[in-house]
C-alpha cells in the first residue's frame, strides 16, 4: 500500500502542533492541516508550570518566555468568605516549577506551529478537512480529503491520523460518539479589558477565579497591558439573556463586586464572545489508526487552566504512541493502551476537583487551606498540572477528597441543598442567542 504521508494532523492547536513537531523531529512525514491561518484568535490564556518541560523538549522556551506573563500563582475571591485566598506555585509537592505563563494564544499558537514546520512537518495553513476515512484499519491506513480557500480539494493517503480539532471535535461528529458530560455543564462569554487592576508586584500575573451566584469569573493579566475576563456560568443564566451580548456581560460582571472593583477604570477593547455545550466527552480515544487530542477528544471546565496542558501533553503521549506503532507494528496494542491511560488521566484527576469546585464545602476548603498530611501540597501540584510524572501527591490527595467528604457530612443540609441546586443547574440548554455581539 502506497502512502502519501505517515501521520496526517487535523488542528494546528497546540496538541496538534506538538504531536506534529515531535513525530517530524523523529523522522516521520507529517502533513498538519489547518483551517484558519495564524496569528488567530482564541481563548484559552493562562498555561500550568507543568508545560514548562513541554516547552523545553520543544525548543521553544525562550520563545514563550519572551511572549508571556509571568504567573506564580491563583487567587481566589469569594463573596462567601471575607478575605482572599492566594496560592503559589512555589509551595507545591514539587518546588522546581514555581511559575507559568499567560499568553496571547494567537501568539503562542503562531509560535507551536511554526515550530512544527521548522522540525520538519508540512504545514497546511487555511485547508479545512471535510472528509476522512479510516475504515482501512491497521493496514489500509487513512483517507483524508482537504479543501482549500480558493475551493480546490486535495486527498491524502497517510498511515494514521491525529485528530487535534479542538472543540470542533471532527472524528467524534463523524463517528457520532461524543457525548454531553452527564456529570457538568457549564458556558461561557468573555472579553478584553485594558487598565483592569492587577495585584502588585510579583503577585501582577496571578490568575485570580471569583466565585459568584451563577458560577464563577476569570481575571488572567497579559504581558501587553490587557487582561482577559470571562464568565463560567451554568446554562440557565446565558440562556435567560434578553439584551445585545455585550451589555449583559457587564451587567453579570456587576454580580461581583470584588470584579467590578478591579475593572472599574477599565475599558472593554474587544468584542465580547460566548460559548455553550462547554462540557463534553468522548467514548474513546482512538482507533487502529487514528487518535484524538485534547479538546478533540474531551473538555470539562476551564477553571485550573489545565486546556493546553492537557493537550500538549496528548500532543507529547500521542506521538510517543504513533511513534510505536508505525516503527513496531507489534507492540501497537500496548503503545495505544499506554496512550489511552494518559489521555483518560488528566481529565479524570482534574474532574473530581472541576465537578465540586462550586460547592460550598469545596470553597470553604479553597478558603481556609490546612497542610495535614501534605495536602495543600498535593491540592497545589494538581493546579500546578504536576500529574504526570513521579511526584508523590497521590495519597495526600486521598486524604484530601477524606476531608471533603467528612466535611460535607458535618454540615450535611447545607451539602444536601447544594447538590439538589448543581443537578438542577447542570441541565442542557440549546445555544440560541450565543452568537457575539448579538
Amino acid at each position: 500500500m502506497a502512502f502519501d504521508r505517515d501521520v496526517i494532523v487535523i488542528g494546528g492547536g497546540p496538541a496538534g502542533s506538538t504531536a506534529a513537531a515531535l513525530l517530524a523531529e523523529k523522522g516521520h512525514r507529517v502533513t498538519l492541516l489547518e483551517k484558519a491561518r495564524h496569528p488567530r484568535f482564541h481563548i484559552g490564556e493562562s498555561l500550568l508550570p507543568a508545560n514548562l518541560p513541554i516547552f523545553d523538549r520543544l525548543g521553544v522556551g525562550d520563545e514563550i518566555r519572551a511572549l508571556g506573563m509571568e504567573k506564580r500563582g491563583a487567587e481566589f475571591v469569594s463573596p462567601w468568605h471575607d478575605h482572599r485566598q492566594i496560592f503559589e506555585f512555589a509551595d507545591a509537592w514539587d518546588k522546581s516549577m514555581p511559575h507559568a505563563y499567560q499568553v496571547r494564544r494567537s501568539e503562542f499558537d503562531a509560535v507551536l506551529i511554526r515550530n512544527a514546520s521548522r522540525l520538519g512537518a508540512e504545514v497546511i495553513e487555511g485547508c479545512r478537512v471535510v472528509d476522512a476515512d479510516v475504515s482501512g484499519g491497521v493496514e489500509g491506513g487513512v483517507s483524508v480529503t482537504g479543501r482549500h480557500e480558493d475551493g480546490r480539494e486535495q486527498i491524502w493517503r497517510a498511515r494514521f491520523l491525529v485528530d487535534a480539532s479542538g472543540r470542533d471535535t471532527f472524528m467524534a461528529n463523524r463517528l457520532k460518539s461524543k457525548q454531553r458530560n452527564p456529570k457538568h455543564n457549564s458556558s461561557a462569554m468573555y472579553g478584553h479589558f485594558r487598565g483592569a487592576k492587577r495585584l502588585d508586584g510579583r503577585k501582577e500575573g496571578h490568575i485570580t477565579v471569583f466565585w459568584f451566584d451563577h458560577g464563577w469569573f476569570w481575571f488572567i493579566p497579559l504581558r501587553d497591558g490587557t487582561t482577559s475576563v470571562g464568565a463560567t456560568v451554568w446554562p440557565y443564566y446565558l440562556k435567560r439573556r434578553n439584551k445585545p451580548l455585550r451589555e449583559f456581560f457587564l451587567d453579570t460582571i456587576a454580580l461581583s463586586p470584588a470584579l467590578g472593583e478591579r475593572l472599574a477604570d477599565a475599558e472593554l477593547v474587544n468584542e465580547v464572545e460566548a460559548t455553550g455545550n462547554f462540557s463534553y466527552l468522548n467514548d474513546h480515544t482512538h482507533g487502529d489508526n487514528y487518535l484524538l487530542l485534547g479538546d478533540a477528544f474531551a473538555f470539562i471546565d476551564p477553571v485550573f487552566s489545565s486546556g493546553v496542558m492537557l493537550a500538549m501533553q496528548g500532543g507529547v503521549g500521542g506521538a510517543d504512541a504513533i511513534d510505536t506503532v508505525l516503527r513496531a507494528p507489534s507492540r501497537r496494542r500496548a503503545a495505544l493502551a499506554r496512550f489511552d491511560r494518559m489521555a483518560r488521566h488528566g481529565p479524570r484527576e482534574f474532574a473530581w476537583f472541576i465537578y465540586r469546585i462550586t460547592s460550598p464545602t469545596m470553597r470553604d476548603l479553597f478558603m481556609a487551606p490546612r497542610n495535614m498530611f501534605r495536602v495543600r501540597e498535593a491540592l497545589l501540584s494538581v493546579l500546578a498540572g504536576d500529574i504526570y510524572g513521579k511526584t508523590p501527591i497521590w495519597h495526600s490527595l486521598r486524604v484530601f477528597k477524606v476531608i471533603y467528604y467528612l466535611t460535607a457530612l458535618r454540615y450535611l443540609p447545607r451539602s444536601f441543598a447544594a447538590w439538589r441546586r448543581r443537578r438542577a443547574n447542570i441541565r442542557p440548554m440549546d445555544d440560541t442567542g450565543l452568537s457575539a455581539g448579538t
